[in-house]
């Protein structure tokens, strides 16, 4: 292989490409199916929504599915489920999609930030209640990257402050903890299909619970209001309509029917990935604990040492590998609550006291990983076959040798 770097002009270390959504004339066939009959909305065309949210509960391993337009929207089906009033605080980490934040301010509520945990880059468990107040209501972990968070150090210290636990499981599809599939171990769970997302239909979302009175809210919520039985112009709840169509659904059933294999290989490459990185001085992986029975890589994370690099900084060094030819990204420039919506308050609610104040919040671990470590490869990258994660690894090797040794 050519020493010189693919970024002043030499040859790729990957030279494949890693396409995404993956489909064939299945999903042509399903979709066009659909357009076919004419019965395109929901619920008054058919039942393959309906169909889907039960394949996708018995998937998770939960008693309810609710589907919706997106991901920040089952968020929020949630937390109202959950029962929090204006004012209410919520506990959420601050490396993370501006979503998991931002459902909280659309409900009236306080976002408060708590760092991540260094080996992990999910929600601290030890840092968790010193943030707790009389005012505080729900916590929202984030299984980031699909890997699982310490689940059951934060359910107790949820259950010791009665307080709802609602799992943010954007990345977390197919992925399980203690061989329980992420999002059905809190009281609800939020998924997003997002064209990036391990199960897609290039938009969509579904929150799944085992609670009688969550589930009946949230599927009126999202159904302008209505309820199970009622009328279609009675109203109950202050809902909208956040349907998703039959198209999406058999779309989203017929991709579902990839994600087990497509899980297990994401989680196998990932444990071979970082078998090799074990042995790169300034790569990192992040930890992966014991109880995390299966990790669907929707981000494969390791943390970047400038010091063995050169000190080449991360933005560049991520520049350099995705030249040659790594799907990878620098992740977020900052912290959530460095977003101007944090430090403006540009909050546009009634809610939320004038005293809170973004401006002097740090957490160092989210500081770091934004700003100097984290490196980001794609899930897409992840459904490589085995040589292409040792493609991965010549390709930050290569670099290593360019920066620190000149050739």
């Amino acid at each position: 292989m050519s020493q010189l770097l693919a970024i002043d002009g030499g040859e790729k270390s990957v030279k494949r490409n890693f396409p995404w959504p993956i489909f064939d004339e299945q999903e042509v066939q399903v979709v066009s199916e659909v357009i076919s009959s004419g019965k395109w909305g929901n619920p008054d065309c058919g039942d393959e929504v309906e169909k889907f949210e039960k394949e996708f509960a018995a998937f998770c391993g939960s008693k309810y599915a609710v589907s919706c337009v997106n991901g920040s929207v089952s968020l929020r089906l949630a937390l109202i489920a959950c029962g929090v009033k204006p004012g209410d605080e919520v506990i959420v980490p601050p490396y993370t999609f501006i979503a998991t934040a931002s459902t909280v301010i659309e409900c009236n509520c306080v976002p408060v930030f708590v760092d991540i945990h260094p080996d992990t880059y999910n929600l601290d468990p030890a840092k968790i209640e010193a943030a707790i107040t009389s005012r505080t209501k729900a916590i929202i972990p984030v299984h980031f990257g699909g890997l699982a968070c310490d689940m059951d150090a934060i359910l107790d210290i949820a259950k010791r402050h009665n307080l709802r636990v609602i799992e943010d499981a954007a990345h977390a599809h197919g992925a399980e903890y203690k061989g329980k599939k992420l999002g059905s171990i809190g009281d609800a769970g939020s998924f997003s299909f997002q064209s990036s997302k391990n199960l897609t239909a290039g938009e969509g979302g579904i929150v799944v619970t085992d609670d009688d009175d969550l589930y009946a809210i949230m599927n009126s919520l999202r159904n302008v209001g209505r309820i199970e039985g009622g009328q279609w112009y009675d109203h109950y709840n202050p809902g909208c309509n956040y349907r998703i169509t039959q198209m999406q659904a058999v779309l989203l059933s017929q991709q579902l029917k990839r994600l087990p294999s497509q899980t297990e290989k994401r989680n196998k490459n990932g444990l071979y990935l970082t078998e090799l990185f074990e042995n790169i001085e300034g790569i990192l992986p992040l930890v992966r604990s014991e109880e995390i029975t299966m990790h669907c890589y929707h981000i494969y994370i390791f943390k970047y040492d400038a010091s063995k690099f050169g000190d080449i900084p991360k933005d560049k060094f991520v520049e350099m590998l995705a030249a040659e030819g790594v799907p990878c990204f620098k992740g977020y420039p900052h912290p959530l609550y460095k977003q101007p919506l944090f430090q403006n308050k540009n909050f546009m609610c009634y809610a939320i006291p004038e005293t809170v104040d973004y401006t002097d919040v740090i957490c160092p671990v989210a500081e770091a990983a934004c700003t100097t470590e984290a490196v980001w490869i794609l899930q897409n990258g992840m459904l490589g076959e085995r040589e292409d994660m040792e493609g991965f690894v010549d390709a930050v090797l290569k670099i290593q040798r360019a920066v620190v040794l000149k050739i």
